[in-house]
Parts: structure tokens; C-alpha cells; sequence
């Protein structure tokens, strides 16, 4: 066989490079992106051309709070969230957070822990209609009721907020699993 050729044999098939070699660079990357989990965080290339590139983690934006820019930005990160609409855990815990201004964003919001801060506009989470589980202990929460309209809701932690106005308890929505600071207990 003349090596100039564009062609091969195997077997009693004949092929011309070009399809040969796609051919064979599919089944690779079909068994390669099958069989290999953390090929997620990887470039893939054949002969110098990039034939597989993960998706880039969500850049953070319109979060005016430093410490919650900072908690989200590593959590994505940490997870690989491509989308803010994938995140939906989130724990920022005692990270010197004031605003959740920008959170909404984060709408596949399930649980999110903020213990520890110095919260005290809830606004913001009144978007987060996914909202289950919400620990806001430790913080300078005021005004509980726009979390208490989350129509997902079914835990609560407002201990250990001294200036919160107690909920009246015929506002706290049924199955809802509320945890109140001292001063609502005594009343």
C-alpha cells in the first residue's frame, strides 16, 4: 500500500483517516466521559484541539455584602455550580454578613443556614419560594414575617434575636417548625 495514502485497512474494511480518526476519538471520549467522574474538572484534547471543556462555575454578581459575595463565590467552587438555579445548600455561617441583597438569584434555594450574622432585613428571602430549612439564630433580625409567607418552609430558627418582633402565633403557618428567642417564649 502506498503510504501517501488517506486510507487504511483493517480487516477487510477501508476507511479514510479523517473518519477513522473521529470515529476513534468518539468511542474515547464516550468511554473516557463514562467511566471517569472527575473528567468533569478537566480540558480534554486530541492532537491540540480541545474536544471536551467543562462548563465554568457561575461567577458570582449583584451581591453587595463582601463576607456573602465571598461564602457563595466558594461555594460554587466548592460544587461546580454552573448555575445559580443549581445551588441548594448554602451555609454562611458566622461570616459577618449584614445584606442578603442579590441572593434571590440563588432561586433553587432548599436550605440555607446564615447562623451567626448580623442579619436584619429578611426581604430578600421572601423570593426564595424553595426555601424549606432556614437557620437565622444569633443574628439582629427584626421582622420575621417575610420568611414566614415562604409557601415551602418547614423549619424556622430565629433564636438568639433580641429585637425580633414575636409572630403572632396564628401567623406562623401550619407545619412549620419554628425555634423563637426567650422574649417570644415569656410572652
Amino acid at each position: 500500500m502506498d503510504p501517501s495514502s488517506t486510507a487504511f485497512h483493517s480487516g477487510a474494511s477501508r476507511c479514510d483517516t479523517s473518519r477513522c480518526r473521529g470515529l476513534l476519538l468518539a468511542n474515547v471520549m464516550l468511554y473516557a466521559l463514562a467511566g471517569c467522574e472527575s473528567l468533569k474538572s478537566y480540558d480534554v484534547t486530541f492532537n491540540d484541539v480541545t474536544v471536551y471543556e467543562p462548563a465554568a462555575v457561575y461567577r458570582v454578581a449583584d451581591i453587595e455584602d463582601v463576607a456573602l459575595h465571598q461564602c457563595l463565590e466558594q461555594t460554587l467552587i466548592d460544587g461546580a455550580i454552573t448555575d445559580p438555579t443549581a445551588l441548594s445548600a448554602l451555609n454562611c455561617s458566622d461570616a459577618g454578613i449584614t445584606s442578603l441583597a442579590g441572593l434571590e438569584q440563588f432561586s433553587g434555594l432548599t436550605t440555607l443556614k446564615l447562623s451567626g450574622n448580623q442579619i436584619r432585613n429578611l426581604l430578600v428571602l421572601e423570593r426564595l419560594a424553595q426555601l424549606r430549612q432556614l437557620w437565622l439564630d444569633r443574628n439582629d433580625v427584626v421582622d420575621p414575617v417575610p420568611v414566614l409567607r415562604l409557601p415551602a418552609l418547614q423549619q424556622l430558627d430565629l433564636t438568639e434575636n433580641p429585637r425580633l418582633q414575636c409572630p403572632n402565633p396564628t401567623r406562623i403557618p401550619t407545619g412549620v417548625s419554628v425555634s423563637l428567642p426567650e422574649q417570644c417564649l415569656a410572652s
